[in-house]
């Protein structure tokens, strides 16, 4: 890792971050039957990939959001809207949980256990 930009502070449950042309607020996580379920507010530019960008980091492992559940966000706007960010957490040991978004050069990180 040496020679790497060190990683800023993480953000805060509801705390509003801004990424790049983003603004992305964590309100809530939930961990039930080993699915973590993620509610975030996003907004700020119309992008029909704006969501993807949300990786998490699970125990040492990378996990993929799962797009196809329920309320999960999608597309964004520029205006904020309310929507779930859902991984299968089932697989990772332990209960590190790290969840990263990034927009261009602009990264921002939450943990959230």
């Amino acid at each position: 890792l040496s020679g790497q930009d060190e990683l800023a502070d993480p953000a805060a449950i509801g705390e509003a971050v801004t990424v790049g042309d983003m603004t992305i607020v964590v309100d809530d996580v939930q961990e039930t039957s080993g699915v973590l379920d993620v509610t975030v507010t996003i907004g700020g530019v119309d992008d029909v990939d704006g969501s993807a960008p949300f990786r998490l980091i699970a125990s040492g492992r990378p996990v993929i959001a799962d797009p196809e559940r329920p309320a999960a966000c999608g597309a964004t706007t520029i205006d904020p809207v309310v929507c779930h960010v859902y991984f299968d957490v089932g697989v990772a040991d332990g209960a590190s949980r790290v969840l990263f978004y990034e927009r261009g050069d602009d990264q921002a990180r939450w943990v959230l256990g």
